[in-house]
């Protein structure tokens, strides 16, 4: 994610499964300041639905989002 602005929090989930995934995302996410950035790597085609989709509902905004060739995806959420 070159270019990408610096994230406040760091969450790995890769060893989570839905609906866990959110959970601790929301979790992180709620913990920030508005504003602030969080970094998740997540890994699984159900997470990498859900995850982004259920953030924005929740007033958060997807900055950026790459999945690599190891099949983890890392997404950047900025707290709304």
């Amino acid at each position: 994610m070159q270019g990408a602005p610096t994230p406040d929090q760091e969450l790995d989930i890769t060893g989570e499964v839905c609906p866990m995934t959110f959970v601790r995302t929301r979790l992180a996410l709620d913990r920030l300041a508005p504003g602030q950035i969080l970094r998740v790597r997540l890994r699984g085609e159900e997470p990498l639905r859900n995850v982004p989709r259920a953030a924005v509902e929740q007033g958060h905004t997807v900055l950026a989002q790459d999945t690599g060739a190891d099949g983890v995806t890392t997404l950047l959420l900025r707290r709304g």
